[in-house]
C-alpha cells in the first residue's frame, strides 16, 4: 500500500524529534520509485512463502521500506533469508510494473475475493476516484497511489537487503491488531548499499541507548514504565551542568526563573486551546471522583508550560515598563507517546523542556526575536553543534489543525521572516510544520553521520494572549495586547542528551564530562597524595576522583579509557617528589609530567572556556 495511509504523524508543536534519520543520502526520486516498489515486491514474496499472510501498508521510507503483515506464525531469521531469495526470483522475471484505475465498487469486489479485510479498511480511507492500483505482472496487485519504477528490471537484487521484523499495530493503535513489520532497505548499486551497512554499524557504535548504558547516565526500569528515564549520579551531573550552563547565560540575558506544577485543571487547557487541539497527545484525566472527571472538571499531566507562565503573567496588571518580561522554567512535561513509537531518550513520555517565554509589546517583537535566535546560535556554539539549517514552521492555509485569524499568523510569520532575512540565514520552508497557535523557526541540526534532528526552537504567538485575554497598559494608558515568544534552545534535555551522546560518541568534552579528570596511582603508598590533590581540585569546581586500589596501573587505565574520562593522572614517587601528575589526555594523548597547580588551573580553563585541557 503506498501514499494513501500514513503513520500517524507528530505534532508540529512537540518539542521531540519529528523523526530520527539513520545515516542519509541523496532520496532522489528514483531511489523513492525503486524502495516502494521494492516492498511491494517484498509483500508478493511473502505471500507466495506465507500463503495465510494477509497485507496491510508498506511504504518507502527514509533509507528503505517496510511493509506490515498479519501472519499466524511469527518470522524468523531463516524465513527473512527464504524472503530475500524469493524476492530475487520475482526481480529476475523482469515483470512490468502497471498502473490501472478502477471504480470503488471494482476494488471492493477484488479485495473481497482476496479475502483481504486489511485492503478494505485501507479501500474506505481512500476519498479520491478513481482507485489506482499497481500491478506485478499478472502475479500480485496491490491499492497504490504510486511512485513505481516500469519493470522490476530495474532492481538489483544486490542492492537490497532485508534487516529486521518488529512489532507494528495496526493503524498504530494498541487496541486493535498487532502485525508483523518487515523493515529493509533499498539501493541502486551494491556500492551505496555497502555505504549505508558502514554508516548504519557505526551508528550502532554511537547509539546512545548503549553508550549511556556502558557510561552509567540512565536507566529504564519496567516496574516505572517505557519512555520514562531515570538518571543515575553521573547522568544528573550531566544534565545538572547542561542546565547551569543555560541559567547562568539566561540571567546574563534578562531572564527570571519561575516553577510551575506537573498536573493543572483541564480547564487550562481548554482555554489554550491544547484540550480541544492536542488532546491525543496528552494522558488522561485525572479526577477525585467519578462525577469530576464525567462533567471534565478533573485534572492532566501538562504537556506544554505555556499556559502557566501565562497565568503568571495575568497575576497582576502589567505596565509597558514590565516589557518585555521573559520567564523560564526546566519544566518537565508528559507526552503519552505510543510504546511503539518510544526510543531511548529521543522520544520519551516524560522529559525536561528549557521552556521560557518572553511577553513583548508589538514593537520590541523583531528585537526580541533576533536577541532569542542569538541565544540559541550562542549554545549551539558551546556545544559544538555546527552543522544545522533554519526551517519556517508555517501552517497549512488548507488545515483546520490551527487556532487564530489570518491577520494574526501573517503577522506571526513575517516577523519570523525578518528575522532570519536580518540575520542573512539559509532557510527553508516546511508548510504545515507550524504549533497549533503560532509558527515556528526551528532549526534542524545534521550530526557526525550526517543525520537531521530538531533542535533549538522559536514561536511567534499572537492566538494565546488572544485566548487568555492578556494585557499591559500602554505609555498613553490604554490597554494593549502583547505577543508571546515561546523559545526552547535545547528542545529538552533528554533529546538534547541523546543527541550530544552520538555527537561525541560518549567522548564528552572537559566542561561536560561527568568526571573531568581520574587520578590514578601507581601504588596504594601514593594514595594519599592523590586525596589531597583531588581535594584541591574539588574545591577549585573541579570534578575529580581516585580510581579504587587493589588494581594495577594497566587496568586502571583501560577502566579509565572504556569510562571516556577526558583527563587522566597518574601518580607514582616522581609525582609525590615533584608534586606534579602525570598527564594523559583523551584528545591529546601524553602531555607528560605537569605541576598540580597548572593542572588546576588549566582545567578550570577549560572548563570556563568550553576548550579543551
Amino acid at each position: 500500500m503506498g501514499d494513501f495511509i500514513s503513520l500517524r504523524p507528530m505534532s508540529a508543536d512537540s518539542n521531540q524529534p519529528e523523526k530520527i534519520y539513520l545515516p542519509k543520502t541523496s532520496e532522489s526520486e528514483a531511489l523513492k520509485k525503486i524502495r516502494h516498489t521494492t516492498s511491494h515486491v517484498l509483500a508478493m514474496a511473502v505471500q507466495k512463502l506465507f500463503p495465510k499472510a494477509q497485507v496491510t501498508i508498506g511504504p518507502w521510507i527514509e533509507n528503505g521500506f517496510y511493509y506490515d503483515f498479519d501472519n499466524p506464525e511469527p518470522f524468523t531469521e531463516k524465513d527473512l533469508k527464504a524472503i530475500k531469495k524469493e524476492m530475487a526470483k520475482i526481480i529476475r522475471r523482469k515483470l512490468p510494473v502497471i498502473r490501472e484505475e478502477v471504480s470503488r465498487e471494482e476494488a471492493k469486489s477484488r479485495i473481497q475475493a482476496l479475502n483481504e479485510p486489511y485492503k478494505l479498511e485501507i479501500l474506505d480511507d481512500i476519498k479520491q476516484e478513481p482507485i489506482t492500483i499497481y500491478h506485478l505482472g499478472d502475479q500480485w496487485w496491490d491499492l497504490c497511489a504510486g511512485p513505481h519504477v516500469e519493470t522490476t528490471e530495474e532492481l538489483n537484487p544486490d542492492a537490497i537487503e532485508l534487516e529486521s521484523v518488529a512489532g507494528a499495530y495496526w493503524r498504530g493503535d494498541e487496541t486493535k491488531a498487532q502485525l508483523q513489520r518487515i523493515y529493509g532497505t533499498a539501493w541502486e548499486t551494491p556500492e551505496q548499499l555497502a555505504e549505508y551497512k558502514r554508516r548504519k554499524e557505526e551508528a550502532m557504535k554511537r547509539d546512545h541507548r548503549k553508550l549511556g548504558k556502558e557510561l552509567g547516565l540512565f536507566i529504564f526500569s519496567d516496574l516505572v514504565g517505557p519512555g520514562l528515564p531515570l538518571w543515575t549520579p553521573k547522568g544528573t551531573i550531566l544534565r545538572s551542568t547542561l542546565e547551569d550552563f543555560l541559567k547562568q547565560e539566561q540571567t546574563r540575558r534578562g531572564y527570571l526563573p519561575v516553577v510551575t506544577p506537573h498536573i493543572a485543571k483541564v480547564d487550562l487547557f481548554k482555554t489554550s486551546g491544547h484540550w480541544q487541539k492536542y488532546s491525543e497527545d496528552m494522558f488522561p484525566m485525572m479526577a477525585e471522583d467519578d462525577k469530576a472527571r464525567t462533567e471534565e472538571q478533573g485534572f492532566v499531566m501538562k504537556p506544554m508550560n505555556c499556559p502557566f507562565h501565562i497565568q503568571i503573567y495575568k497575576s497582576e496588571l502589567r505596565s509597558y515598563r514590565d516589557l518585555p518580561m521573559r520567564l523560564a522554567e526546566f519544566g518537565t512535561v508528559y507526552r503519552y507517546e505510543q510504546s511503539g513509537e518510544l526510543g531511548g531518550l529521543t522520544r520519551v513520555r516524560g522529559f525536561t523542556v528549557d521552556d521560557s517565554h518572553l511577553f513583548v509589546t508589538p514593537e520590541q517583537l523583531d528585537a526580541e526575536f533576533l536577541s532569542v535566535v542569538d541565544l540559541i546560535l550562542s549554545v549551539f556554539k558551546s556545544l559544538q553543534l555546527k552543522n544545522f539549517k533554519a526551517r519556517l514552521s508555517f501552517r497549512d492555509p488548507d488545515s483546520d489543525k490551527y487556532i487564530g485569524s489570518d491577520e494574526a499568523w501573517e503577522k506571526a510569520q513575517g516577523a519570523i521572516r525578518r528575522a532570519v532575512e536580518t540575520m542573512g540565514m539559509n532557510y527553508f520552508e516546511g508548510i504545515g510544520e507550524a504549533a497549533f497557535y503560532g509558527p515556528k523557526l526551528d532549526f534542524i541540526f545534521s550530526d557526525a553521520l550526517d543525520r537531521e534532528w530538531q533542535l533549538g526552537t522559536v514561536q511567534v504567538d499572537y492566538n494565546l494572549p488572544e485566548r487568555f485575554d492578556l494585557e499591559y497598559v500602554a505609555e498613553d494608558g490604554s490597554r494593549k495586547r502583547p505577543v508571546m515568544i515561546h523559545r526552547a534552545p535545547f528542545g529538552s534535555l533528554e533529546r538534547l542528551i541523546g543527541i550530544l551522546i552520538e555527537e561525541y560518541a560518549g567522548d564528552f568534552p572537559v566542561w561536560l564530562a561527568p568526571e573531568q579528570i581520574r587520578l590514578l596511582t601507581v601504588s596504594d603508598e601514593f594514595l594519599p597524595f592523590a586525596k589531597q590533590a583531588v581535594e584541591q581540585m574539588k574545591l577549585a569546581g573541579i570534578r575529580a576522583e581516585v580510581a579504587p586500589s587493589g588494581d594495577r596501573l594497566g587496568k586502571l587505565i583501560r577502566n579509565a579509557e572504556k569510562e571516556k574520562i577526558p583527563v587522566m593522572a597518574v601518580v607514582g614517587a616522581k609525582e609525590v617528589e615533584s608534586n606534579a601528575l602525570n598527564i594523559r589526555t583523551r584528545a591529546s594523548g601524553e602531555l607528560g609530567a605537569i605541576a598540580l597547580s597548572e593542572v588546576i588551573d588549566r582545567l578550570k580553563h577549560a572548563i570556563a572556556t568550553h576548550g579543551n585541557f
